[in-house]
């Protein structure tokens, strides 16, 4: 590799990819496994580390601009306006660099944006192929089980050199037998390709330039064609719908679950699990079915997600629990219990044991070391103190209807069953409120505030006003007397 370096990857992402009917969405776009195609192929790129990372865009290419600018920024886009063909595609790409004084002097590969299985450990073999060889031309290709629609790849029986690579519908019958295929990924002598991309017709039905050209032009030449079969054949497949995109995804989060499980997470069911290729993890996480890691999620030593939790960009602590919770941008601290059915969402902390309970959401909050919100409650814009404890069926009132406003509670305080806090409040360190109780100015320390009218009891009042239903009926027999008619 030192003797001929990686010079670029060429990854070609300018079609449009009518099948997948869309209207707003560009075929490279599409989301799986949390990155789009084309942020599958890009990350992989870069872990070969190229001189130069290059990718033609070109339908809604303003769309697929800044979505590289965003996520990418390092690569440089290149735009085809017209989508003349894979071979025009390449050329532009390198007629840009050389307008910027860039000759690539070494292996360039050119790839697709829409192959997100593509392994660097097989591109990596690629360019080894290549060089050891010392191939004009290195073709990625693989052995299917069924090779029906693919260019059939035919070698020289004596070195193993392509000669040619036949598209089905030419194929011959012994041809038709030939399981090997093309995949369309190559690895190129970066000289080399520049002059036979330069000398590529437009003698077809499509009046295009096809990349494939390059290979009769370099043979012809006297350059070694030669070929890479993939270790996985599924490495090779590209997206043309949503069908295919499914499919894709299962395999990509089959390939993403197998290596969790193998750093020592326990996926209880893969069938039911998806995971996300930004989702890292400790040993002995345990995840349980119906869960689905989002984002940059992550999951410490010996915690527990699940069932059926959803968490995206998540950090969870070691020895805590998730269950039946949607979670959403949350740090859940070491040993903290959340759920079941719990709602997390924008920027909460929850401390080390502390304990978000059943039927609560909270936004935007801080709760402390060992505090609980167990069951039925609304915490938002809320800071909550180490050790305290909130009954249920209470809400912090924070929005005004112009802005959102806090409410502290302090540590060790005890928060009544049924409370409406209406910030901006505070409750004191210590202090405790009654049941029942709308809390609308600060509680001090230690003290207990209370807020709620004097219970009055109208005596009879259903036997007068309800005579004659079963109500009244249960009250008489209670009361030991007779049913008024």
């Amino acid at each position: 590799m030192s003797a001929n370096p990686l010079a670029a990857v060429i990854v070609l992402a300018a079609g449009e990819g009518t099948r997948m009917k869309s209207k707003t969405l560009p075929k490279v776009l599409h989301p799986i496994c949390g990155r789009s195609l084309l942020g599958h192929v890009v990350t992989t790129a870069q872990e070969l580390t190229p001189q130069q990372l290059v990718v033609v865009i070109g339908h809604l290419k303003e769309l697929v601009a800044e979505h590289l600018g965003a996520s990418h920024p390092q690569v440089r886009t290149v735009v085809q306006d017209e989508q003349n063909g894979t071979g025009h595609a390449a050329r532009i790409a390198l007629e840009a660099l050389a307008a910027d004084g860039i000759t690539l002097d070494g292996t360039v590969i050119v790839t697709y944006g829409d192959a997100p299985l593509l392994t660097a450990e097989t591109m990596r073999a690629l360019v080894h192929q290549h060089t050891v060889e010392g191939n004009g031309v290195t073709v990625l290709t693989a052995e299917v089980p069924d090779p029906s629609g693919y260019g059939r790849i035919l070698r020289d029986p004596r070195h193993g050199a392509v000669t040619a690579i036949v598209e089905h519908k030419d194929a011959d019958a012994t041809q038709l037998a030939i399981t090997e295929i093309n995949s369309g990924v190559y690895a190129f002598d970066g000289k080399l390709l520049a002059d036979a991309l330069a000398r590529i017709g437009t003698d077809n039905v499509q009046g295009e330039e096809y990349l494939t050209d390059t290979l009769e032009i370099l043979r012809a030449a006297g350059h070694r064609v030669g070929a890479l079969v993939a270790a996985d054949h599924r490495d090779i497949l590209g997206i043309n719908d949503r069908i295919q995109l499914a499919e894709a995804r299962r395999l990509l989060n089959d390939r993403l679950l197998l290596a969790a499980m193998r750093a020592g997470v326990t996926v209880v069911d893969p069938a039911t699990t998806w995971i996300d290729a930004q989702v890292s993890y400790e040993p002995d996480a345990v995840v349980l079915p119906g869960t689905q890691l989002h984002g940059a999620t992550h999951l410490g030593e010996g915690c527990r997600v699940g069932p059926n939790s959803t968490l995206t960009d998540t950090v969870v602590g070691a020895g805590a629990t998730v269950s039946n919770a949607v979670v959403e941008q949350a740090e859940i601290g070491a040993g903290a219990s959340v759920g079941p059915f719990a709602y997390l969402r924008g920027g909460v902390a929850l401390g080390e044991k502390g304990k978000i309970g059943t039927f609560v959401e909270v936004k935007k909050s801080s709760i402390g070391a060992g505090a609980k919100v167990p069951h039925l409650s609304y915490m938002g814009d809320a800071t909550i103190g180490e050790g305290a404890n909130v009954g249920a069926a209470t809400i912090t009132a924070n929005w005004d209807g112009v802005n959102k406003n806090p409410t502290v509670i302090g540590a060790h305080a005890r928060v009544g069953t049924d409370n409406m806090l209406i910030a901006p409040v505070t409750i004191g360190d210590g202090a405790y409120t009654g049941a029942g109780s709308v809390i609308s100015k600060d509680v001090p320390p230690g003290a207990l505030g209370v807020s709620r009218a004097q219970q009055r009891n109208v005596e009879g009042w259903v036997a007068r006003k309800r005579a004659g239903t079963a109500s009244a009926a249960a009250a008489a027999a209670a009361l030991d007397q007779p049913t008024q008619a």
